[in-house]
Order: C-alpha cells, then structure tokens, then sequence
C-alpha cells in the first residue's frame, strides 16, 4: 500500500467510527473514490450495506447506529419524533406492541436507502412543515467529537425545548429526539388514520412531567387545529398538574367541527368526533 493511501486508510479510521454508517457521497467528499471504497471492502476495512451505503464493520447493525450517523457524520437535518421520542423517553408503559417503525421527523425527505438496510425496521419521514410553522433545526444536530469531547448534551433549552440529546451505547453517541412535549403533539398528528386514539390516551395518561412553557411556546407555534384541539382535549381529560399553567385563549384553536371518530360523539367545548368511550369516561 502508498503512503497516501495508508494515511487515507487511517484518516478514514478517525473519521468514520467502527460500526457507524456513511454515503457513497460522504465518502466521495472525503476523497475516497468509488474504486478505493472497493479495495477497502475487498479487504474488510468497509463493508457495503447496500448500493451506496457502506460502514466501518463492528457488531450488529442497529437503527440508532444509522441514525446517529445521519444526524452527525452526514449532517442530516431530521429529528426522532412521535411515538419513537415517546418510547426512548420512558413513555410506552402501557403499549406492549414490539415497534419495529422509527419515525423522522424534518422537512427534508429521508433518503430512500434508509429502508434498504437489512436492519428489520421501517423508516418513516414525517415533513414537519404541516404541524409547525418553524423549524428547530436547518442543518446537522451536533457531532461526534464534540460529543465525546465535553461529555455534555445538547442543551434541554436549546430550540425553545423542541429537541433533546440523549447518550447512546458504548460511547454514548448523541441521539438527537424531540422532547416529549413535541413529540407527543408529532405523535398526535397521526390520529386518525396512522394511530389510534387508545395509544394516544395511553401516552397522555403518563405525561404527568412536561413542562408548561414548552408546551405554551409549542402550542402556538402549532399550525394543526386538529393537533391543538386533540391536545387539549386529553389534557382536560387526564388533568395533570401542568394543564393549569397552559393559557389556552392564546393558542388558535380554528373554527367549525372536526370529525376524527366515525360513530364517535362530539365534543362541545373543542368541536371534534372523538370514540364514545373515551367522550364517555372522561
């Protein structure tokens, strides 16, 4: 092997931590031509996962490891979200059905190699841009170095407490999530046809800790009628110690009805079709 190509080969040990996964295009950018990427699998020092997408080999492939390195090493603008920020964060006690879909949260698409990996998860894009009318974040989250370097996380401030940082696996990479003030309005933007309305109420039933000002702040910059009016009616129904502290005349709540459960009954204070169940006990 050159001294050029020995240095590139270290350079690329240093850059692209074991297990963690990159693009062809990343690579490309870092001066490694499509024929130096064959040598390096030709002798074990990548592995190609799919065509395009190569990674240092170490261990199991999982979906955080892809995540991670999209959000860090490629700089990928997009947030866990929804019910997967819910999960990580302790909040699926009740709900015992193995997940095997991650949902990204962002306005740009996700790259469709995602869902060639041969990892056993479904990756979902969710465009941010209908639920709310900024974005917390416009380009990569944080990266690896400066991670490991101060050992800090990305601060629970940082966006008006849109997003989070939270340490995974053995060096405690920075998975980067919404926190759950977001993700559970994310997460609600899904009702009717994506999710149910008994996982929702499951989840609201153990948001005892979120923080009202996040929650405030959220709220009005929330452009779905539909999510603020769900939110709020799950709030009334399971009356944590935050709801008080919610100035509901400043969020815009629309105006007419909105028909979410066929046969359900309606709710005359937020105008919305809800399973007579839940109407029912509230």
């Amino acid at each position: 092997m050159s001294e050029e190509n020995a240095g590139k080969l270290n350079r690329l040990q240093r850059d692209l931590p074991e297990g963690l996964v990159v693009s062809a295009a990343w690579l490309t950018a870092k001066g490694y031509s499509p024929q130096l990427c064959n040598k390096y699998v030709a002798n074990g020092w990548l592995q190609r996962l799919t065509q395009g997408v190569y990674r240092r080999p170490g261990g199991k492939l999982v979906w955080e490891q892809v995540v991670i390195s999209l959000q860090t090493l490629m700089e990928f603008p997009a947030l866990v979200g929804g019910r997967t920020a819910l999960t990580l964060q302790g909040f699926a006690h009740y709900l015992t059905r193995e997940d095997t879909d991650v949902h990204l949260y962002g306005r740009k698409p996700i790259p469709a190699w995602l869902n060639r990996l041969p990892i056993g998860v479904r990756f979902h894009y969710h465009n941010t841009a209908t639920v709310f009318r900024n974005e917390p974040i416009t380009r990569g989250l944080t990266s690896l170095a400066w991670n490991l370097n101060d050992g800090s996380a990305v601060s629970t401030q940082a966006m008006d407490g849109a997003f989070d940082s939270i340490p995974w696996g053995q060096w405690e990479w920075p998975l980067t999530l919404s926190t759950p003030e977001r993700a559970i309005l994310e997460f609600l933007d899904g009702l009717p046809n994506h999710e149910s309305f008994d996982q929702a109420d499951k989840f609201m039933e153990g948001l005892a800790t979120l923080r009202p000002r996040r929650l405030q702040r959220l709220l009005v910059d929330c452009k779905s009628v539909k999510v603020k009016r769900l939110f709020l009616f799950f709030a009334d129904r399971h009356q944590h110690a935050w709801l008080k502290h919610l100035d509901k005349s400043a969020i815009d709540l629309g105006t007419g009805k909105r028909m979410l459960a066929r046969g359900g009954k309606l709710d005359p204070h937020y105008m919305i079709t809800v399973p007579e169940e839940l109407y029912g006990s509230k």
